[in-house]
């Protein structure tokens, strides 16, 4: 049983927004913070002022509507456990599929912003789930893999409907962090699922917006970490490239097992990755761990 830390309910093509389930008086950033793909092919996608509202196109193909207005203080993401099943070094995809994948396939989609309602580009995301059948692969790395934030701060991940299993709802686990700030760990959910009344961790507050598209199914979330944000470009940690006699170096591609020095101190790389400012390893432990 995964001690840690179908979507049902709606009608065909229906769009279920699971932050309305949890409080209309305390609306989180995820409810009203969408920018839009569609948007996107039409006009350059600045993110100027406020992003529009994603995947919210009319069926008559106009222009979604203009985004509510996000004050600063929001609740970031809540965290959620681990539990037994994570495991490092998995793999760089975008799509959990793979031929002959049973299951209802399913596309999760956002953004990632800070504190001051702009997007958080080069996050890492590390996402595992369950099978079909509610199981986990613990000896190899099926349904899981990691990804990071475009320049936008768009993720998009292609995978399938978790299975159930006992004690548990259908869920998706993550682990997000943006360079140079702490790993955040939680858990999404599906409205409309009977055990969401019976799961004691699930909470509404990580419900992803859930609908059907001709067979598969279309969910969207966005994370709000915990990134303190200014005027001016989004931050993206310190702005070292070479510390003073230590080999690890910006710009530089690593493969896990690659080790490295850093302020007179040896890590070991735990997943494949580009370097960049603000992911010096005493930053980010879901890319370097001690030697």
């Amino acid at each position: 049983m995964d001690g840690e830390f179908t979507p049902g309910g709606t009608a065909p093509g229906e769009e279920t927004t699971g932050a309305r389930d949890a409080s209309s008086r305390h609306p989180s950033r995820k409810t009203v913070l969408r920018a839009a793909a569609a948007a996107a092919v039409a006009a350059p996608l600045a993110f100027m002022g406020v992003p529009a509202l994603a995947r919210t196109a009319a069926a008559d193909g106009t222009a979604p509507e203009a985004t509510p207005a996000c004050a600063d203080g929001d609740d970031p993401t809540p965290p959620q456990m681990e539990g037994p099943y994570f495991k490092p070094h998995s793999p760089r995809r975008t799509s959990l599929l793979e031929p002959g994948t049973p299951g209802t396939r399913l596309t999760v989609s956002g953004y990632v912003f800070g504190l001051g309602c702009r997007p958080i580009s080069g996050v890492l995301l590390d996402f595992w789930q369950a099978d079909v059948n509610g199981a986990y692969d613990n000896t190899g790395f099926r349904f899981r893999g990691h990804q990071y934030t475009d320049a936008q701060g768009m993720f998009r991940l292609t995978t399938i409907v978790p299975g159930l299993y006992p004690g548990r709802t259908r869920h998706i686990h993550v682990k997000a962090q943006a360079p140079g700030r702490p790993v955040l760990t939680t858990q999404l959910y599906f409205p409309g699922e009977p055990r969401n009344n019976t799961d004691s961790l699930y909470d509404p507050r990580l419900l992803m917006t859930v609908r059907d598209a001709g067979g598969s199914r279309e969910a969207a979330f966005d994370f709000v970490l915990n990134v303190p944000q200014g005027p001016g470009p989004t931050p993206t940690g310190s702005p070292t490239t070479q510390p003073p006699g230590g080999t690890w170096a910006a710009g530089t591609t690593y493969a896990a097992g690659d080790r490295v020095t850093y302020g007179g101190t040896a890590y070991v790389c735990l997943q494949g990755h580009l370097a960049q400012p603000g992911w010096e390893p005493p930053a980010v432990p879901a890319l370097w761990r001690v030697a």
